[in-house]
């Protein structure tokens, strides 16, 4: 096994003991990671004990002292983890997602040629692991995309086909076999980025507190100069209880950030003078959405999105209290 490189796992948990079990039991049985830093996102139950408890050299735990969400979370997790080691990749993922047995190995073997302090054209600063349900089924929440206002391809198959299927890369590039694929976008899932990378493109930004912070730090690498590679041959699992059928968000309050933090994802993938063209594209997908939810529900995750559409416009970022105390009331945790 390749083993010139360093790698290093960063895990953002809060308030989900028995998935981040299963993660670190996961991550600390793999051959090749030589280090595993928590992020304990302000946690109420009793994980902050359960990592207390855990005796392994290569575990870290970084405790914030408030909830930063899954962006701050990862903004704090790799500054600290160049802080410790600094190491050559950083492997980001939730605490509800872990490799499948031998992807660290794999993930080794497809970089022994990459050096992850290379700079300009051509040099590879992320790359994407495969990431699959439990039940074995691709994970869509989590499949590689390229940007379709970069390339004519993608967005002429947008267009045409009306969706994902236009620019997601299709089910055939998630075959093992399959060669590895240039990519824009990944999720914070099996992402894996390099030195170089990090010190040129920054840390994601924190403020978004919670959804699309894995798109835009990807289109920020992106705009940086730095390549991202898909490789299917490098397997993970998301256990996500997020969305429900149809893609409704669980719970209902998500929905507000993923519209508000949606609206700067358009905005940094489309440019300024296609952002306007884009928005409403959005603006229609997310209306839409609202059929997959109950009819006593409708009313709620409109008036979500029309807020986050809104604070998203404004450019406003962080946890907004007020739409947690909305779905307080109206029973929508």
């Amino acid at each position: 096994m390749p083993a010139a490189v360093t790698v290093a796992a960063v895990v953002v948990t809060h308030d989900r003991l028995r998935q981040l079990r299963l993660t670190l039991r996961r991550l600390l049985a793999e051959e090749g990671l030589d280090r595993v830093l928590v992020v304990d996102n302000a946690s109420r139950d009793e994980t902050r004990a359960f990592l207390a408890g855990l005796d392994d050299a290569r575990l870290s735990v970084l405790r914030l002292e408030e909830n930063r969400g899954g962006a701050g979370g990862f903004e704090a997790g790799l500054r600290e983890a160049a802080r410790l080691c600094d190491p050559d990749w950083c492997l980001l993922l939730d605490d509800d997602a872990r490799p499948l047995p031998g992807a660290i190995v794999a993930f080794r073997q497809a970089v022994a040629e990459l050096d992850p302090d290379a700079r300009g054209p051509g040099a590879v600063g992320a790359l994407a692991a495969a990431v699959f349900t439990p039940s074995g089924e691709p994970c869509e929440m989590n499949r590689p995309s390229r940007n379709p206002f970069w390339h004519a391809g993608p967005f002429l198959r947008t267009i045409l086909r009306g969706g994902r299927k236009g620019f997601h890369l299709p089910d055939a590039a998630l075959d093992p076999a399959a060669a590895p694929a240039e990519i824009d976008v990944a999720s914070f899932v099996g992402f894996f980025v390099s030195r170089a990378a990090r010190q040129d493109a920054g840390l994601p930004d924190g403020g978004v507190f919670l959804y699309g912070d894995d798109v835009l730090y990807s289109l920020r690498l992106r705009r940086a100069g730095f390549r991202m590679r898909f490789l299917p041959q490098v397997r993970f699992e998301h256990d996500c209880a997020t969305l429900g059928p149809g893609a409704a968000y669980r719970p209902l309050w998500k929905v507000y950030y993923h519209c508000r933090n949606g609206v700067g994802i358009a905005r940094a993938a489309a440019g300024p003078m296609v952002f306007p063209a884009a928005l409403l594209w959005y603006l229609v997908l997310w209306s839409r959405r609202a059929r997959h939810y109950a009819p006593a529900e409708r009313t709620v995750y409109r008036r979500l999105m029309w807020e986050g559409v809104r604070d998203g416009l404004l450019r406003r970022q962080g946890r907004n209290d007020r739409i947690h105390a909305l779905a307080d009331r109206l029973g929508q945790r």
